[in-house]
Order: structure tokens, then C-alpha cells, then sequence
């Protein structure tokens, strides 16, 4: 008898994420859940919990806030094109990372100025400063 192969409707949630390359690998996927970092239709939840099409995702990556509508479900990792059509993202959600993005261009940060150990001319003015 042949084995038929159903198309899925409900899958975990850590390996969704992974699948849909949010998460390099399943254990980043699933810290993140842990430290509630992804939640589910609003309430904070644990890796093992399945989901399914049109649930609602919250899912914090570093500075940028993703809220996305789950579309599909993949039992394996592919290409990015394809990851990409397992989810549909809120516009609202879009427009506030592009802005994040537009900010983080303009604002220079203050780590950039510097490069490596201190002069002697920049130690005389940490002295100066600091009242050494």
C-alpha cells in the first residue's frame, strides 16, 4: 500500500520558524520563544506549541518587531523565496522596520568613532575629564 503524503495543518512552533529562516537553527528558535521573544495570537507560549495557517505572530529579532500572519507551513528548510511565502507580515509591521532602517542610517552611532585603544592625546582628555 502506498504511503500518501497529506499536506500539513498544524506543526511546531520552533520548527516553523526555523523553516521560515527567522532562526539560523531550531535551539536560537527555540531561546527565543523561551525568552519571550515570540509570542502566538498574543499570549506568550512554549516551543512546543503547533501552529497552524492564519495564526498571528509576534516575533522580536534583535531591534525590529515583526508581526506576521502564518500562510503556510514547511516541514523543511528551503530556499529564502520560498521561507518567504510561509508567512504574509502586517503592513503596519513593514512600514515600522523600515523606519527603524531609515533611522538607523541617519543616526551614526557612537561606537563607530572609535578605533582601538586610546591615544595619549585622548588618555589626557579621559584624565581631564574623569578629574584623575
Amino acid at each position: 500500500m502506498p504511503i500518501e503524503k497529506t499536506p500539513l495543518d498544524k506543526m511546531r512552533l520552533d520548527k516553523w520558524l526555523w523553516a521560515a529562516r527567522f532562526f539560523k537553527t531550531r535551539s536560537l528558535a527555540t531561546q527565543a520563544i523561551d525568552n519571550g521573544r515570540v509570542k502566538q495570537n498574543g499570549e506568550r507560549i512554549k516551543p512546543a506549541r503547533e501552529v497552524k495557517p492564519g495564526d498571528r505572530l509576534d516575533v522580536q529579532l534583535g531591534d525590529a518587531d515583526w508581526t506576521l500572519t502564518v500562510r503556510a507551513l514547511a516541514m523543511q528548510r528551503g530556499p529564502a523565496p520560498v521561507a518567504q511565502a510561509l508567512y504574509e507580515e502586517d503592513p503596519a509591521s513593514h512600514a515600522r522596520r523600515q523606519q527603524q532602517l531609515r533611522d538607523r542610517k541617519l543616526t551614526v552611532s557612537p561606537e563607530a568613532a572609535i578605533k582601538g585603544r586610546p591615544t595619549k592625546r585622548d588618555r589626557r582628555q579621559i584624565h581631564r575629564f574623569t578629574g584623575e
